[in-house]
């Protein structure tokens, strides 16, 4: 059996679970994984209560070549649950690219690797992004959509960037930037999204961040399930973007 850290692999995808026993896609995955050989799926259990661990562990025995598994102690939410499996993939394993997608598979694994073929010598992050159009499948409830836009105007008006939608679940770095966009802690647990645009606002100088990034309508994005965000976080976001409004104007003095 070889060391997956003496693997190479185009593409690493981090997935951050939390309680997710009912809702991982066994067969979607390995089925992903037996036609991706050089994909690595890293599974983050962000300190889950139910069965979650003991899942991924039966995922990792089945494809130990293509799935790792990082287990936090505690729930630390998502942002730092993701921002600590970047850390461990980019120290570990050799890929060019890395990306973070929802555990419940709102848009699929395939359609998340396809998107790294739009990397080229200028654009370096690539995300996903959930605009209804002839052609794609696009199904979100009506109270999320709302929300969203809600927020998407808010935090267009933050970052001054014409960006359709920061929250989508579907984001690709190249490995190099994903260490810049990464490397601290986040402010907010669920709208860490805002935090690195501005990152890598501040990393390319404000005037150049556009010609370093793409918005890519997705083919097919379907809301599974309940939000793993309570509703009473819809009053606390509003401090969680006072304080990035905040940190987003002293970096760009």
């Amino acid at each position: 059996m070889s060391n997956l850290a003496d693997t190479s692999f185009e593409t690493c995808i981090v997935i951050p679970c939390y309680n997710e026993e009912k809702g991982l896609d066994r067969k979607a995955y390995f089925n992903f994984i037996n036609n991706h050989s050089n994909v690595l799926l890293c599974f983050v259990n962000d300190g889950s209560t139910d069965d979650t661990a003991n899942i991924l562990a039966n995922f990792k025995e089945t494809y130990p070549e293509n799935i790792a598994v990082l287990n936090c102690k505690t729930n630390v939410g998502k942002a730092e649950a993701i921002r600590a499996a970047f850390a461990e993939c980019n120290n570990k394993y050799n890929y060019k690219y890395i990306a973070y997608l929802d555990a419940d598979l709102a848009t699929s694994l395939e359609e998340c690797v396809s998107l790294t073929s739009y990397f080229n010598d200028s654009i370096h992050f690539v995300f996903g992004s959930r605009i209804m159009k002839v052609g794609s499948t696009i199904k979100r409830s009506q109270s999320r959509f709302l929300i969203g836009r809600i927020i998407a105007t808010a935090i267009s008006n933050i970052l001054d960037l014409k960006v359709y939608d920061t929250q989508c679940g579907c984001k690709l770095f190249t490995k190099k930037l994903s260490e810049v966009a990464f490397k601290d802690p986040f402010i907010s647990k669920w709208l860490f999204d805002v935090e690195i645009f501005n990152r890598l606002m501040v990393h390319f100088g404000v005037d150049q961040a556009t010609n370093h990034m793409l918005e890519v309508p997705l083919k097919r994005w379907i809301d599974q399930g309940d939000s793993k965000v309570k509703f009473t976080y819809f009053f606390k976001l509003w401090i969680d973007l006072y304080k990035i409004n905040k940190v987003c104007k002293a970096s760009r003095k």
